[in-house]
């Protein structure tokens, strides 16, 4: 029996990301499928490996393959008013869980291991709405600090995001506010 509410997240935890390691895991088997079945082609005639549960719009270039998932245990994403409103950007503070330990993610857009201090920051390529929640996003990865997990990361999948959208209604200029929200990070090499 599950005493403490640490234990019951952490099952929970394992549960999810045990259904999204699989989920990349097929992708992988896929891909390499794929990529031993019909030889490399190049420009119009280009295969491209279908990735179940990414949209077309925010899917990795082709070739790319998964380094880590990894789910958020807790997260918010945080809107400035400006305008009497509260709006973008936002600035993200998560804990992450998944294949290689746990991350945290934080403005920049950043994420750094806290296993091995490995540290990146990416900036956004594409997204895709999601009624109700942050959309989900493909962001580049455009620095690398330390070796370690990180270190290969070219790409990060934002998916299955619940939340986070900024709250309607007025505000006092210059008023923040830290609103919850949940996704799943994949990270990609090339």
């Amino acid at each position: 029996m599950l005493s403490t509410s640490r234990s019951r997240i952490r099952a929970l935890a394992a549960v999810g990301m045990a259904g999204v390691v699989a989920a990349v895991g097929a992708v992988t088997l896929h891909a390499n499928a794929a990529e031993v079945a019909a030889p490399a082609a190049s420009g119009a005639d280009a295969r491209q490996v279908a990735i179940p549960g990414i949209p077309d719009a925010i899917k990795p270039p082709a070739g790319a393959r998964p380094l880590g998932a990894y789910l958020v245990t807790t997260g918010t994403q945080t809107y400035t008013c400006s305008g009497a409103v509260f709006k973008g950007p936002s600035t993200p503070e998560a804990q992450l869980i998944g294949t290689g330990g746990r991350i945290h993610h934080f403005a920049g857009p950043t994420w750094q291991s806290e296993r091995d201090g490995s540290l990146v920051t990416a900036s956004k390529t594409a997204e895709s709405a999601r009624a109700g929640t942050i959309p989900e996003l493909l962001l580049t990865v455009e620095s690398h600090s330390g070796k370690g997990i990180l270190s290969k990361a070219a790409y990060i999948n934002r998916l299955y995001t619940s939340g986070g959208v900024a709250p309607a209604g007025s505000c006092t200029d210059g008023a923040k506010t830290a609103v919850p929200y949940g996704a799943v990070y994949v990270f990609w090499a090339k």
